[in-house]
């Protein structure tokens, strides 16, 4: 989902590299080869994903492209979210993205494995100056500083705190690797039929958000 919007916007074709099967889209943007993969969520598929691209192609930059959840119920769906420093809960190194475009940087975005939904924790977070939350940004740029190479992110709001009972519900609904749990999806709405129109808005949210994280990264990446 996350990936679709450049796939479109950039023409990328897919492109199998190895024997195992390792997606790589390609494409050109303002006359410069650009790449793109899916690396699943959570910060290991981060860790394991951008460094399987590192290591088949030679990078310039990387830019993570994607969604995030608001602290509060008040910023809009689609606001585009410019982190000043990416924070790994797990551990609270910080690291510093840079800057692509004429964007404002400021706050914290806080990566972690766990989601985050309680109204409490999620204005601890908020008091502490974290302005988004996601769950592989922190780990990309591990991987990419300890390689001296530049990153940064673009990540548009998909989600509100008030959302987090029926985010929490449809968690397990896809696969770590980003792929959807039929199984899972077909027992959800048995069980729960009028999680529907719900779960309905929580997608319309996030195609919102993943266009809009896409269209900035493209601009910031494009010709003044």
């Amino acid at each position: 989902m996350e990936l679709t919007p450049l796939i479109e916007r950039l023409s990328l074709s897919k492109t199998v590299h190895g024997d195992d099967g390792f997606e790589i889209h390609r494409g050109v943007l303002a006359e410069r080869e650009v790449v793109g993969i899916v690396t699943g969520m959570g910060t290991e598929y981060a860790t394991v994903g951008i460094t399987r691209l590192l290591d088949a192609v030679a990078v310039d930059h990387v830019v993570v492209v994607g969604i995030t959840g608001a602290v509060d119920d008040d910023t809009p769906i689609g606001t585009l979210v410019l982190p000043e420093t990416v924070v790994l809960g797990s551990t609270g190194d910080e690291y510093q993205p840079t800057p692509l475009g004429h964007g404002t940087h400021q706050g914290k975005l806080l990566t972690g494995d766990v989601l985050i939904t309680g109204n409490d924790m999620v204005a601890e977070h908020r008091e502490s100056g974290v302005v988004a939350l996601d769950m592989e940004t922190a780990a990309t740029a591990a991987v990419c500083e300890a390689r001296g190479i530049p990153w940064s992110v673009f990540r548009a709001v998909s989600d509100q705190p008030a959302d987090g009972a029926i985010i929490k519900e449809s968690f397990g609904l896809s696969n770590l690797d980003g792929t959807p749990n039929h199984e899972a999806i077909e027992q959800f709405f048995k069980d729960h039929p009028e999680r529907v129109e719900q779960l309905a808005r929580l997608a319309e949210g996030a195609s919102v958000a993943a266009k809009a994280a896409a269209e900035a990264a493209v601009r910031a990446c494009s010709p003044s």
